[in-house]
Order: structure tokens, then C-alpha cells, then sequence
């Protein structure tokens, strides 16, 4: 095979592997909404007025925080403590935006799985069969990316163990040994 044929080729795999993971993750975003901070937490106030008191805070949702330095001796008017006031709606936001991370991750693997196994079924087509099966392996990839921050150990360690197993599955399936 000439050099121009090589490079043509690999050209089309890699374009197709960049164009598939980019229809699986816009497609994703349009069908699938991701949490907005602002819906959790508005902040339609244009003045916001301080919180100075333990009892103000709580009743709106946020977290009294009562260590606060101040040098000696601290000053007249200086509060006993801060107001967090977004703490609960943040919770709710963060809680929000694992569940999403959850299920972005769980659809990109079984699209990237599909994109696997259709690549080895059309062995018939090396550049299609190819570009199916690298582009299941950069959906993998970038699914694994885009939840490992919110993944705890346990799932890490078993996202790890997938990757290599379907990699190495790949791997048997597309290069065979010479001579079998």
C-alpha cells in the first residue's frame, strides 16, 4: 500500500473517531440538560443585604460559621461570625451535578461499548471497523475524564479494570498474530 493511500486512510479513521465522540457528547448536551447553578441558587437581589446573626442565616438555608479571628482587642461593631447563605442550594447543586456526571458517564460507556462492538463486526471495512473501535475507546476515555472527580475509589478502580479489559479485547480482536 502506497504512503498516500496510508495516510488517507488513517486521515478518514481519525476524522471519524473525532466527529462520532463529538455527535455522542453534543447530542448528549441537547438531549440531556445539565444542572444550572442559577436554578439552584438565584440571585435576583441587586442589593444584598448582610447577615449578621446565627438565627438569620439558618432560617435562610445557609451555614453559620463562628470562627472568625479578629486581632485583639476585636472591634465594637465586628459580627461573632459569617453567613454562608448559598450553603444549601449549593449542596442541592453539587448533589444535582453528580447524578448528571452519573448518568453522562453510564450513557457515553454504553455508546462507546456500542461503538466497540460494531467496530468489530465490520471487518469487512478496516477504516470504518477501525474508526468504530477507536472511537468507542476516546468515548471511554472521555467519559472516564469527565466523571473521575466526582467517581469515589471503589468506582475508579472498576472504571480502570473495564477500560483495560475492553482494551485488551480490542486489541485480540483487531491484531492477530502472524501466521493465525
Amino acid at each position: 500500500m502506497n504512503t498516500q493511500s496510508k495516510v488517507l486512510k488513517w486521515s478518514l479513521i481519525i476524522g471519524i473517531v473525532i466527529v462520532l465522540n463529538l455527535f455522542f457528547n453534543y447530542t448528549l448536551s441537547l438531549v440531556y440538560k445539565h444542572p444550572i447553578y442559577e436554578n439552584f441558587c438565584p440571585n435576583t437581589a441587586q442589593v444584598i443585604e448582610p447577615i449578621e446573626t446565627k438565627e438569620e442565616c439558618v432560617a435562610l438555608g445557609g451555614q453559620w460559621n463562628g470562627n472568625v479571628y479578629y486581632p485583639e482587642p476585636k472591634p465594637k461593631m465586628a459580627p461573632d461570625g459569617y453567613c454562608d447563605a448559598q450553603f444549601t442550594c449549593r449542596n442541592d447543586f453539587d448533589a444535582a451535578q453528580k447524578i448528571y456526571d452519573r448518568n453522562v458517564f453510564i450513557t457515553l460507556v454504553v455508546l462507546g461499548a456500542l461503538s466497540v462492538a460494531a467496530g468489530t463486526f465490520f471487518g469487512a471495512n478496516i477504516v470504518i471497523g477501525y474508526a468504530l473501535s477507536l472511537g468507542g475507546v476516546l468515548s471511554f476515555i472521555i467519559a472516564s475524564v469527565r466523571y473521575w472527580s466526582s467517581a469515589n475509589d471503589l468506582i475508579k478502580v472498576v472504571i480502570l479494570a473495564i477500560a483495560l479489559g475492553i482494551l485488551a479485547w480490542v486489541a485480540l480482536k483487531k491484531f492477530k498474530n502472524p501466521g493465525q
